[in-house]
């Protein structure tokens, strides 16, 4: 794949020209059929289908179309044919008029309908034009209806027709822009040309299949579809069709039927009457009269461009006028808005775009209460608790809220019991404005609706609230913001001393931070993380060991500073490793793995104890400082022969095979075992 990208790059530059989209693709077709002769092209073949794609780099690895699988094929160019007893397609298709191109290249029956409505004479003439020729499947395709009026009066509505696929010059590819139009030769009204980065190309939604057939007289394009006059803008449809009756009233009501009546290309997946009546009816009568959230609702189903069907074949995210993005895919035959199936009629062309019916609504978040975004999500369990406790007002009226809701996974082993002390949380989960997560800063102070004072965190890898980390993108509803949050929140209740106190098993603790005098550090204003050994931690240490730390306040003091971090660490915040600078000077090891948290290889026994000035993890171990610890202590005198010995293995045969040397050999090897 690089090796073809990178050909055809070096390709563009050497010619000093850039080709459009159609001749990138159409050259990318002719790189992966070389092989099999000059001027072959590879070609994808939908399996059970006729339908046949030239490849791009993506389709020719992934081998599907629309999730379908395809096969390769190999044929000839555009503008050229095979010679027997030769190597692929040597020679070019002859030069004739279009009317004879048009048997060449696969449009037999336009060709003899070109006879039938007298059109032969002007297109195997003099003059310069376009004909975009439908195949003979397109004729084939066209209600039988349709098709007897046309031949039934050959020269009219057959002729008008015809010349409604013709343009009064020469018109190639490279000139066929996206969201364009060219006035056809039927009372110069217009085609709508689309020209899309996959290299497809539409004219009024039917898709070129072999674009560029040169004639003496023009150029021929041959396309999958006969195509219609249209002269209706999209409001025009909207109006008229009995299917879209709700969204006409929308539409009035919102104020955007002169965006759908001006110029432009958009396309409108018009939600059908049946869409609106899935709705529940309170949510429905909601957004219509609410102007600000129906203007939402309409703008989410306008896409900026015109989208054919004929140029979906893979998924694609699509910018809405409201500003959000919406997938638009293809499973088969079927368009896929967001993963479903719930596009039922396809490809009604107006001036100003193309219109989509829709069998669904498509609600945007900005449309939507707390309530809505959240009762089918990740969080729908938050959501219910809330219900229970009576405080589904604040998710569904007009108050602007941020609301930090944990995910389900939180609730695994069970729901909170519903109490006073329940309902007080949850009120901290709800804070008093309407935010966005990317404007929060570090040290931001957020109030709840329980009148509590919240810290906001930033760390490299994660962005907290007190010890509640967000675990997913914002989504903003029409008053509220819903933060996805790892855990129930646990608001500060007082000062690191206060919280210390208040819990037995840091009674040991307690009485040594006051032997050691930081009492007053840990109470005044500040950012501390105190890693704070549990009683059962100081309990473990030899005896003589704890009685030696508890008589000397220096020593002390210095130990107790090593548990305590110079900032606010949570555990959310916590990754592979992270080293956080102790009140006694040197650096403590935090680290993170298989939702344990680690203290210098130590495993934490609670996490995320929240203070007013500060975080506190308890530990049942004690902590010592590299100078404290044997290993990396400088104070015992070295043994010279024991060094060497250490460090020159190789003298340990030698030793063993003398007389001399085996006893100090022993006695040095028992030596390093004690």
């Amino acid at each position: 794949m690089e090796r073809g990208v990178l050909l055809l790059a070096v390709t563009l530059a050497l010619s000093g020209a850039v080709r459009s989209p159609y001749q990138q693709v159409l050259h990318h077709s002719r790189l992966r059929g070389r092989q099999h002769g000059p001027n072959v092209c590879a070609v994808q073949k939908l399996l059970g289908t006729n339908r046949k794609y030239y490849t791009n780099c993506k389709q020719w690895y992934q081998r599907k179309v629309c999730g379908k699988s395809t096969m390769i094929s190999y044929e000839c160019c555009p503008g050229y044919e095979k010679v027997p007893g030769e190597k692929g397609c040597p020679a070019a298709l002859p030069l004739s008029n279009i009317y004879d191109t048009l048997g060449i290249v696969g449009a037999s029956t336009t060709q003899l309908y070109s006879l039938s409505s007298n059109l032969k004479p002007e297109i195997e003439g003099p003059g310069s034009f376009t004909i975009f020729a439908p195949n003979n499947e397109a004729w084939s395709a066209l209600p039988a209806e349709m098709l007897d009026s046309l031949v039934s009066n050959v020269n009219i509505e057959l002729l008008n027709a015809l010349r409604y696929h013709m343009v009064n010059r020469r018109v190639l590819t490279d000139d066929l822009k996206h969201g364009t139009s060219l006035p056809s030769m039927y009372q110069n009204i217009d085609l709508q040309i689309h020209h899309y980065p996959n290299g497809i190309v539409t004219v009024n939604c039917a898709r070129l299949l072999k674009a560029d057939h040169h004639a003496t007289n023009g150029v021929v394009h041959l396309i999958d579809k006969v195509i219609a006059t249209t002269t209706n803008t999209i409001q025009q449809i909207v109006e008229t069709d009995e299917n879209l009756e709700t969204l006409r009233a929308a539409v009035a009501a919102s104020g955007l039927n002169t965006l759908l009546e001006n110029d432009g290309q958009f396309t409108l997946l018009a939600p059908t009457n049946e869409a609106f009546e899935k709705i529940p009816s309170e949510t429905l009568n909601r957004i219509l009269g609410d102007p600000e959230a129906l203007k939402d609702l309409l703008n989410h189903h306008i896409l900026k461009s015109a989208m054919c069907a004929e140029a979906i074949i893979a998924g694609s995210s699509m910018e809405t006028l409201e500003g959000t993005m919406l997938e638009v895919g293809c499973t088969g035959d079927d368009l896929t808005l967001n993963g479903r199936p719930i596009i039922a009629e396809k490809d009604i062309l107006a001036v100003n775009g193309v219109v989509h019916f829709v069998n669904e609504l498509l609600i945007p978040d900005s449309a939507k209460t707390l309530f809505e975004l959240g009762k089918e999500s990740d969080v729908s369990t938050s959501i219910d608790i809330f219900r229970q406790a009576d405080l589904s007002s604040h998710l569904t009226g007009n108050e602007r809220v941020t609301l930090l809701a944990p995910i389900n996974i939180v609730f695994k082993d069970g729901t909170p019991p519903m109490n006073r002390n329940t309902k007080s949380l949850l009120l901290d989960h709800i804070l008093k404005e309407q935010l966005s997560s990317k404007y929060l800063y570090h040290g931001q102070k957020l109030e709840t609706l329980g009148g509590k004072e919240l810290r906001v965190f930033v760390y490299r890898n994660n962005l907290c609230i007190e010890n509640v980390c967000i675990a997913a993108h914002d989504r903003r509803g029409r008053f509220g913001t819903l933060f996805t949050v790892d855990k129930m929140l646990t608001p500060p209740v007082g000062t690191v001393m206060d919280v210390l106190k208040a819990d037995q098993r840091f009674s040991m603790l307690v009485a040594a931070i006051q032997s050691a005098g930081l009492m007053e550090t840990l109470n005044r204003p500040g950012t501390f993380t105190v890693f704070a050994p549990t009683n059962e931690a100081f309990q473990a240490m030899p005896q003589g060991e704890l009685n030696k730390l508890m008589g000397n306040a220096k020593e002390l003091a210095t130990i107790l500073k090593y548990h305590i971090g110079d900032e606010i660490l949570v555990s959310g915040a916590v990754g592979a490793l992270v080293r956080l600078k102790s009140l006694q000077g040197d650096k403590i090891e935090v680290s993170a793995k298989n939702n344990v948290v680690n203290v210098n290889k130590e495993p934490v026994a609670e996490t995320d104890i929240m203070a007013t000035n500060g975080v506190i993890y308890a530990m049942n171990t004690v902590l010592q400082p590299p100078a404290f610890r044997p290993q990396e202590r400088g104070d015992e005198r070295a043994d010279p022969a024991l060094e060497i010995f250490k460090h020159a293995s190789a003298l340990s045969k030698v030793s063993q095979r003398s007389a001399r040397l085996a006893p100090v050999y022993s006695r040095l090897l028992a030596r390093m075992k004690q």
